[in-house]
Parts: structure tokens; C-alpha cells; sequence
């Protein structure tokens, strides 16, 4: 069993410690935009007594999947530039429904 702690301990501190650069800190920022936006929803939600989505979980969306994004052409891993390009189209076309949608009600009203 010590073989096992001693082994993920090597494995921990080759991951954490040994591969440290810039770019894995640029990584861990993007992510916690990216997490943030979670945050911010749940907030809109609990002061709305309801689900709710907030626009700035959109632009959160944007910023920490656009940062994780050109991490992962920095890493050259192409199943997280995949996953993150895509969502990015998926963020952005959200926005412009949203903006559409308020610029129709403008419309409306006036």
C-alpha cells in the first residue's frame, strides 16, 4: 500500500509541480473564469426564486472557453479544441439571440 501513496505522490508532483509553466497557470485562470459563470447563474437563480440564466453567464462562457481554447492549441490537444471551439460558437450564438432579441423589444416599444 505505501508503494501505491509513494506512486501517486511521484505522479502528483510530476503533474503539479515538475510541468508548472506559464501556460498551466494561464490554463488554471481560464478555468476558473470559465467556473465562475456557474456562480454567477446560481446567484441570479436564488435571488429570482427560479432558474435563471444571466447574460453574464454567457460572457463568462466567452472568456474563460476563449482562453482555454487557445491553451489548448498551445498544448496541442485536440479533443479540448474541439470541445472548447465548439462551445464558443454555441456561447456566441446564444449572445447574439439575446442581443437580437432586446433590439427587437427596443424596436417594439419605440
Amino acid at each position: 500500500m505505501a508503494d501505491v501513496w509513494s506512486g501517486l505522490g511521484t505522479w502528483l508532483h510530476e503533474v503539479f509541480v515538475e510541468q508548472f509553466d506559464v501556460w498551466i497557470a494561464i490554463g488554471f485562470f481560464a478555468q476558473a473564469m470559465f467556473s465562475a459563470r456557474f456562480i454567477i447563474q446560481w446567484i441570479a437563480s436564488e435571488r429570482a426564486g427560479r432558474s435563471v440564466v444571466p447574460v453574464a453567464f454567457w460572457f463568462f462562457s466567452i472568456a474563460g472557453g476563449g482562453i482555454l481554447f487557445v491553451y489548448a492549441l498551445a498544448r496541442q490537444d485536440p479533443v479540448f479544441i474541439a470541445g472548447q471551439g465548439t462551445g464558443l460558437l454555441i456561447y456566441a450564438r446564444n449572445l447574439w439571440l439575446i442581443f437580437r432579441e432586446r433590439k427587437g423589444a427596443l424596436t417594439d416599444a419605440g
